[in-house]
């Protein structure tokens, strides 16, 4: 069943803006950040994807949204500068896992940190209670709900 659509009421074009304006904001400073450890936007969400957890080329390009050749171009340069290593899944030793260095998980802590200032900004002018509504709401838009366990 399909839903007919319906023309966006100006608060919602409204709300679509402003969400654009943080995002496009954020990116700014991400890439800002990035080049202050002499690296690309991409090369530092790969790094930042990696410091959570190693992962397959192919789950990295479907998390950036991008075609596996380019997220092997980017392991390679990132893996020339020490940050990230290739090694072999545990599980299977057919799949070739990127994983973050003891350097590449300082630099993505750096990274974050640096981000730190750009949410701090913004953010700061929220209270606590605000900030959480804010987080709740991002959640429904998202379908993503409330994690288990998540602190209040």
């Amino acid at each position: 069943m399909t839903r007919a659509k319906t023309p966006a009421d100006r608060l919602t074009l409204e709300v679509l803006e402003l969400l654009g304006d943080v995002v496009g904001r954020y990116y700014e400073e991400y890439d800002k950040a990035a080049a202050q450890h002499s690296l690309t936007g991409a090369q530092a969400r790969v790094l930042a994807l990696l410091a959570y957890t190693p992962m397959p080329m192919r789950h990295l390009a479907q998390r950036l949204k991008c075609e596996p050749s380019n997220v092997t171009g980017i392991v390679d340069r990132l893996t020339a500068r020490g940050l990230v290593e290739r090694r072999s899944d545990e599980t299977d030793r057919r799949v070739k896992l990127a994983a973050v260095t003891p350097e590449g998980r300082r630099t993505a802590a750096a990274l974050r940190e640096s981000l730190g200032d750009f949410a701090r900004e913004p953010l700061g002018r929220l209270d606590a209670a605000d900030r959480r509504t804010l987080r709740d709401l991002l959640r429904r838009m998202l379908g993503a709900g409330e994690p288990p366990n998540a602190p209040g």
